[in-house]
């Protein structure tokens, strides 16, 4: 009843909003004689046995069950509208004995002359019927006995109540009427996800207070073995007098000492190594007894063993420790001050690329699954998703026209570029770009005229992002005739471009390079105006500073340096994060960066599950860290002018952040 009182409602305020003031008068009438009661099976018991029947209402009877046999006669249960018409032969039977009993019998004649020759048609079984009203003791006669018992009474209402319930429950509910109950459902889903978030976030902060007494475990460890190899080192310069005798070298260089790492990850910054699985310390036979510290013994999974072979020449200490896939320790960032956060959930892949529109109102994001979906958010209400593109192919880059959130342009892995209309929700273009680049890894807008370009891609030869990535193209592209302008001249057989930014009035256009270059071109001639070595490895994202003087630039080395645009090749501000985005998690995605509206602050991606927001140089603090998702940050953005961020995930999420 609930819902379709809602769906009234709904029906009501449209045609108010329309101005169908005569169809909401009939609305209202036709309301007020509501044959069918709202479907609600008490309401109808009520109609059958307290009304229609005890008051003779025999027309308002028949026109009831033949209601409810057309609403039954639309769908495909035929088992339910023949069981209606047998319910239907009981209840006119009641109607009559009803009568007979408390004495009107001239109802039991208006009655079978108002349907007697319909009765006729349908069955012979009335014929003994239209006797009744001559019969002098009809509940004595043979007959009709059994239909005055208390016993076929009681069990009609059951059965009728049953049949009722049985109809209401299977039918077939339009759509309006399931809005209340699917809302009602979203509102209870919507808060127990943010208690399972909460609880969520709860379990990380504990998760990251084991990783760092993990970490100083494996600190404790390395110190330990450090002592064990001084030890034996001193312990190895008193050798017997024979063995000098035999050995000169041994004389001169003392006790041989090797240290052999398989696949170490040594952070200096951070103070953590990480072994591999086969890590062998050799050390020159000693006298001393080593043996495995208690520390390394822990509850951890590290193990060491130790042994000496049969030559006695050396001793070998080999050590292997289980790495859990998680940094050991984030760096000691304070966590931001968070106004709201509301969490996206509607993909089912890890988020590839999220992006605010240019009214930072709209938000597309996209995940492996090469999907797009555009949604909503307020901090008032439950973020809503808006439509979903579906492109076939994995999205390498997204960006909104930056007039207006009318068009977002989306670049895929097998050459598409294709332009999304928001209001018409329709791809209103699909391009592609030549067989030889395939990868559209970035796709950016003029902030002024109506052209974007794209950097493509050819196919690479190896197994890390980077060296997937060939040759480069570069695409000047006419958002009107949807046409390529031109292409950017970068040169015979140049290094792919992974990034793109346009300075504030779209004059110049920077590009960043898998071989650490970065080139200036200048938009109006087509041409290179300028280009210098900015990183010793790839670069993964480059951004204009807010003042236009100067440009960011972050390698795959987590190096992250500030550019003077007015000393070419003067480094104003840089910063080391590679224990979030270093080389490591970079042979797998490519990093970015985002500013601030006020270019205050530098959002990183993170393979851990917090981002670093760093403040830039002028400003006091060092930096903050993000709220944790549960898996690795792989896309970060900014509101064009408030103090939010999104940050996509790893963990098929999207967060919209607004900070204080």
């Amino acid at each position: 009843m609930e819902n379709m009182q809602y769906a009234e409602e709904l029906v009501r305020e449209f045609l108010v909003f329309r101005g169908f003031t005569k169809t909401l008068q009939a609305f209202d009438s036709e309301l007020s004689t509501d044959i069918g009661k709202g479907f609600q099976v008490e309401k109808i018991m009520e109609l059958i046995f307290s009304v229609y029947v005890p008051k003779f209402q025999a027309e308002k009877l028949v026109g009831l069950l033949s209601f409810f046999k057309q609403c039954l006669s639309s769908s495909s249960e035929t088992v339910l509208l023949a069981t209606l018409s047998k319910m239907e032969v009981s209840i006119l039977r009641y109607y009559v004995v009803n009568a007979v009993n408390v004495g009107r019998r001239e109802k039991v004649l208006e009655f079978f002359g108002m349907k007697g020759n319909e009765l006729l048609q349908r069955s012979q079984d009335w014929t003994p019927w239209f006797a009744i009203p001559y019969v002098k003791q009809p509940s004595a006669d043979p007959e009709f006995r059994i239909y005055f018992s208390k016993e076929w009474y009681e069990a009609l209402r059951l059965s009728v109540r049953n049949f009722f319930s049985e109809i209401f429950n299977g039918i077939r509910l339009p759509a309006l009427l399931k809005i209340s109950s699917e809302k009602t459902t979203v509102n209870r889903l919507k808060r127990d996800i943010k208690q399972l978030n909460l609880k969520l976030s709860e379990l990380q902060a504990l998760l990251e207070e084991r990783d760092g007494q993990l970490y100083q475990l494996r600190s404790n460890a390395s110190s330990v073995v450090d002592e064990s190899t001084e030890r034996t080192k001193s312990s190895s310069s008193v050798v017997p007098e024979e063995n000098r005798l035999t050995s000169k070298d041994a004389e001169e260089t003392g006790a041989l000492a090797t240290f052999q790492i398989g696949e170490a990850e040594v952070d200096r910054d951070q103070g953590a190594v990480s072994i591999g699985s086969q890590s062998e310390l050799k050390i020159s036979k000693s006298n001393n007894d080593l043996s495995c510290p208690p520390s390394l013994h822990g509850g951890t999974g590290d193990t060491i063993q130790l042994f000496q072979d049969g030559s006695n020449d050396g001793i070998t200490i080999e050590c292997d420790i289980a790495e859990n896939g998680r940094e050991s320790r984030v760096e000691d960032l304070p966590e931001v001050e968070v106004d709201f956060q509301e969490t996206f959930l509607g993909h089912t892949s890890p988020i590839s690329c999220c992006r605010f529109s240019a009214s930072g109102n709209n938000i597309a994001s996209a995940s492996d699954d090469g999907t797009v979906r555009i949604w909503t958010y307020d901090s008032s209400t439950p973020a809503s998703r808006n439509a979903t593109i579906y492109c076939g192919a994995k999205i390498m880059s997204l960006d909104w026209e930056c007039k207006s959130d009318r068009l977002l342009l989306i670049g895929t892995a097998d050459r598409g570029i294709k332009a999304w209309n928001v209001d018409a929700k329709r791809v209103v273009c699909d391009l592609q770009t030549s067989e030889e680049f395939p990868s559209v890894l970035d796709i950016k807008c003029s902030p002024v005229e109506p052209i974007f370009v794209s950097a493509a891609a050819s196919k690479g030869h190896g197994s890390s992002y980077v060296d997937s990535l060939g040759f480069a193209s570069l695409t000047v592209w006419n958002m009107r005739t949807w046409k390529a302008m031109t292409v950017l001249p970068l040169g015979k057989d140049p290094p792919a471009i992974t990034s793109l930014s346009f300075n504030h009035n779209g004059k110049i256009l920077a590009a960043a390079a898998t071989d650490g270059m970065i080139h200036m071109f200048d938009m109006s001639a087509g041409q290179q105006i300028t280009g210098w070595p900015a990183h010793d490895s790839a670069i993964s994202s480059i951004l204009f500073g807010p003042d236009e003087t100067s440009i960011f630039s972050l390698g795959v080395d987590g190096k992250i340096l500030e550019w003077s645009l007015q000393n070419q090749g003067q480094i104003l501000w840089s910063r080391n994060c590679s224990r979030f985005c270093g080389p490591e998690s970079s042979k797998d995605r490519r990093h970015e960066m985002a500013l601030d509206a006020n270019g205050r602050r530098l959002l990183v991606t993170s393979a851990s599950v917090r981002a670093p927001i760093y403040q830039v140089r002028g400003h006091a603090t060092n930096g903050l860290k993000t709220l944790p998702h549960s898996a690795a940050i792989t896309t970060v953005d900014w509101h064009p002018t408030l103090p939010i961020f999104l940050t996509g995930s790893a963990d098929n999420s999207v967060r919209v952040t607004s900070i204080l």
